[in-house]
């Protein structure tokens, strides 16, 4: 980060984006604040916390002695983004909005409006890290690796990286949480946010069924036996146990599949059923932060956020498809997430599992 820049900083009235403002600050930065509203269908209703989000922002802006903006990417949001989330789950697939929320809202959207503000660069709070090597941007795991979300941001471009900073990458959380504290910002305790990107927490089943019908279903072995009902394929993922309502002896039951032609859900009894796991998967919509492939090969891969990284080989890739296979066998593979490759702490990016 060498010399002083004018950079705008994504501001979501959190303690990780309210630290990385402070530290730009500090390190002598002209820096701006950009609060982002993205969601307007139910902002008054229990679980959007946007007003409460909004005033922390400014609140931190206020300390930190700072300029901040509330700029609506609504429509943006509700265009790029949610329309796919709702498009995918009546698919029968399990998306994750923060991955595309980060490409086509914080990353293009924010992006543009702060190039229009005059910004050399973006800052976000992000656990992860940019390193640049021969005019090449690699983006690389955060060094709390309890943190990192390098896996949210595999669908960067080169062009995305030039212009991003993340202030946050070479330290720990609870470092931050005290550096938060020390510099007096009200929101150095404040819970992390769990819910869906921009939308907030709110009970799932109910939020929904405000957008896609509800459609009952037989639950049922591979075998075919009936074990009970399910309310909409939409609302299971595999390898989910909670929720089935499937009582009585022995191992407790999984989700293990969907047959959405007939609207079944296929569920499986014991942790380790082999319908669980999975040698390889296909992935289409490739993204790669280099903005071409890498070489086939030896990686190591994850497939879903909380994962520890998987040894694996790259097999084949096209513009379309690339095919990874294990070294040993994945649990609850989930078509709709993302698998995502790692050279050591390099992202190289990634696509959707088919």
């Amino acid at each position: 980060m060498s010399g002083k820049k004018r950079v705008v900083v994504g501001m979501s009235g959190g303690v990780d984006s309210s630290a990385t403002a402070w530290l730009l600050k500090q390190q002598g930065h002209e820096v701006i604040g950009v609060f982002m509203q993205n969601w307007e269908d139910d902002n008054d209703d229990e679980y959007c916390s946007i007003k409460e989000d909004a005033a922390d922002a400014i609140a931190v802006a206020d300390i930190v002695g700072i300029d901040i903006e509330i700029v609506n990417f609504a429509r943006e949001y509700k265009d790029r983004v949610f329309k796919y989330f709702l498009d995918e789950y009546s698919a029968g697939r399990t998306p994750n909005p923060d991955v595309l929320c980060n490409a086509e809202i914080k990353f293009k959207a924010f992006l543009d409006y702060a190039m229009s503000l005059g910004a050399e660069v973006i800052a976000t709070g992000h656990y992860a890290r940019k390193v640049e090597q021969d005019g090449q941007h690699f983006l690389a795991k955060g060094v709390d690796d309890t943190k990192d979300q390098s896996y949210f941001l595999y669908r960067l471009s080169q062009s995305q990286l030039s212009r991003a900073w993340f202030p946050l990458g070479d330290i720990r959380k609870t470092e931050v949480r005290r550096l938060a504290e020390e510099a007096k910002l009200p929101n150095f305790a404040k819970k992390d946010s769990t819910g869906i990107c921009f939308i907030g927490e709110r009970p799932f089943r109910e939020f929904l069924n405000r957008y896609l019908p509800r459609t009952p279903g037989p639950m049922v072995t591979p075998e075919g036996k009936v074990m009970g009902e399910h309310q909409g394929l939409m609302y299971h993922t595999i390898g989910q146990r909670k929720g089935l309502g499937i009582g009585g002896q022995g191992e407790p039951w999984f989700v293990a599949g969907k047959d959405i032609p007939n609207n079944k859900l296929i569920v499986v009894q014991g942790h380790d059923h082999p319908l669980l796991l999975r040698p390889d998967l296909v992935a289409q919509q490739l993204s790669w932060t280099q903005d071409t492939p890498p070489a086939l090969g030896r990686y190591t891969a994850k497939t879903r956020y909380r994962q520890q990284d998987a040894a694996c080989t790259l097999v084949s890739v096209n513009d379309q498809t690339c095919e990874v296979l294990f070294d040993s066998p994945q649990w609850a593979v989930t078509p709709g997430q993302s698998v995502v490759l790692y050279d050591g702490d390099v992202c190289l990016g990634g696509g959707i599992i088919q």
